[in-house]
Formats: C-alpha cells, structure tokens, sequence
C-alpha cells in the first residue's frame, strides 16, 4: 500500500517540542532553558519549528512566556515559526509578535473537543471563522499561513475509532470558512493508535475529495503504539507534504490519556534519510539538540536513536 515511486524529494519537518512538548511538563520552565533549546533546533537546520502557543497563562502556564520567546527569534533566517492560537484575541498576539503562520486546532471527535477546549466542534469551527475573516484583514501583502490541526482523526480516547467519513464530515464545514486563505492540513493521531494502512487510507480518500493546489498536507503523530515512524512514512507516500515531530519524542497530552509524546524527530529523520529523502537537517546537531530536551527537568521522552553509538546514528 505504500508505493515507493509516490516518494517525495524533500519533505518538510516541523518540530514541534517547543510547544506540545514544552506544555507537557507541569513545572514552568525558566525562559532561557527554552530559547536554548530553541536555539539548538535552529542550528540543527530545522525549517519550520511550533514555537509556542498564545493561550492564556492560566490554562498553560507553561506557555506564559511565548512573548518573551518569539521575541528572541524574531529575524532568524530560515526558519518558519509558527504558533498554536485558540481564538482570535490569540491570533492578535501571535500576529502583534510577528509570527506570520498560525495554528488551530479542531477535534473531529466531540467529545475530546469539549475535553480539551470545553466547547463543541461547532462553536470551534465559528472560532475558526473568526481567525479566518482576521487574516483576510491583513493589510499587508501576504496574507499569513493558516494551519487546521484536526484532532483525533484516526482515533479518539473516549469514542474510539474514527472514521475518514468523521474527518470528512469535519473539512465539510471548515474549508468554506477558509476561502482565499493559504492553508496546510494536518491529520493528528492524537493518541498513537493509528495504523500505518489506517493513515493511508485517511490520506488517500480525504485527498481525493479536498485536494486543490492551496491546500498543503501535513501528519502529526505520537508513538504510543510504536507506529509512530511507519505512520509518518505511511503518510508522506500518500500526499503529506510536512510532518510534526518532536525531538527526543518530548510530550503527551493531558486529554488523550495514554498518549506517549509526539515521535521522535531523530527517529523519523534515520528513516527520511534511509530512503534519500531531503530536510535539510544535520543530525549529529539533532541529537545534541534532543539531549538537551531530554535533560529538562519533569519531561517524558521516548527515542530510540538517541540510545545507538552516534557514530552509527550518522
């Protein structure tokens, strides 16, 4: 089912440990341990990096620093930043700071939608309007990236299996929302139970049905079930042009109990590599990069490469 002449020259890697990772430890992280590991990304070659998200602090307090950060990069060269909102007051901020590529996230399951913003799908898809009609309002001559992070779309912790037909269901009422905005995306395994034929199936019929040329695709996966490599590749060979990762696999997710972090970024280069496929990332600076994360205090990670020789990880 995964057809080697579909793979693709260069794929996009989006790290993104700075915010899924980060927000997975309880204990605030001082800001300089976070810019330094951002920093260690950054000089690894990483293009795309979630920075962070604008929420308010009381909900993540984790994240009540991302002003201070985004500031810090600001101009880097490069790189794309971008930043998970959660309305528009969030939008602003995140736009007001120079980020130029926003994050939103619906779940196609209703229940872990309520569980993990406490509202439905149907008032986050007015949300979702929302950000939409502000970025039309850009004055500037780009109007900024915007990113559908849909939620559970392979399986959910409290209803289960999910269906291409729920996702479908979902991009149904999003995509009309969205007209004239320049869009990217991603299907979240959000628990790390999807398999890797599950993925394609996924892909390949929600393609065949939402595919346009201003519409980009991405996968975000986490390895609880140890699929997390063989989903990502799954994914790529069946029109994923970008895929989330974290390095030393650093998070999890309060609402999806059970869940392991995101996969490892590492482990999903080693693969990206193995079939000459293109990132633009050195990993030996990976791996340092990884192992700083790795040493933050209150963190869960979960990579195997970082466990190899480094020379045999070359």
């Amino acid at each position: 089912m995964m057809n080697p002449s579909n793979k693709p020259a260069r794929v996009d890697i989006v790290e993104v440990a700075p915010r899924d990772g980060f927000q997975s430890i309880y204990e605030p992280l001082p800001t300089a341990d976070k810019i330094r590991c951002i920093q260690a990304l950054v000089d690894a070659g990483m293009g795309r990096i979630e920075i962070g998200s604008f929420v308010s602090p009381k909900a993540i307090p984790q994240m009540a620093d991302i002003g201070d950060i985004v500031k810090a990069f600001n101009g880097t060269p490069g790189v794309r930043f971008s930043a998970l909102v959660p309305n528009t007051k969030g939008a602003e901020l995140a736009l007001a700071s120079g980020i130029r590529e926003l994050v939103y996230v619906v779940s196609v399951s209703e229940t872990h939608n309520q569980k993990n913003v406490r509202q439905s799908v149907a008032d986050s898809l007015g949300g979702l309007a929302a950000i939409a009609a502000l970025l039309r309002e850009q004055a500037d001559n780009e109007t900024p990236l915007l990113r559908l992070d849909l939620g559970t779309c392979f399986d959910c912790p409290y209803e289960g299996y999910i269906s291409w037909q729920q996702v479908d269901a979902v991009l149904e009422q999003a995509l009309p929302l969205l007209e004239g905005i320049d869009l990217e995306i991603a299907m979240c395994d959000t628990t790390g139970r999807a398999n890797p034929y599950q993925v394609a199936d996924h892909f390949t019929r929600i393609r065949e049905k939402h595919g346009r040329d201003n519409i980009r695709w991405a996968f975000h996966g986490h390895d609880t079930f140890g699929m997390g490599v063989a989903n990502a590749l799954f994914a790529i060979h069946h029109g994923a042009t970008a895929l989330d990762v974290a390095a030393a696999g650093l998070g999890g997710c309060p609402f999806a109990p059970g869940a392991t972090g995101n996969t490892a970024t590492e482990d999903v280069l080693y693969a990206l590599r193995g079939g000459g496929i293109e990132t633009g990332i050195d990993m030996q600076k990976l791996l340092q990069a990884a192992d700083a994360i790795a040493e933050l205090p209150g963190g869960q990670t979960a990579s195997h490469l970082r466990k190899v020789p480094r020379e045999r990880a070359a």
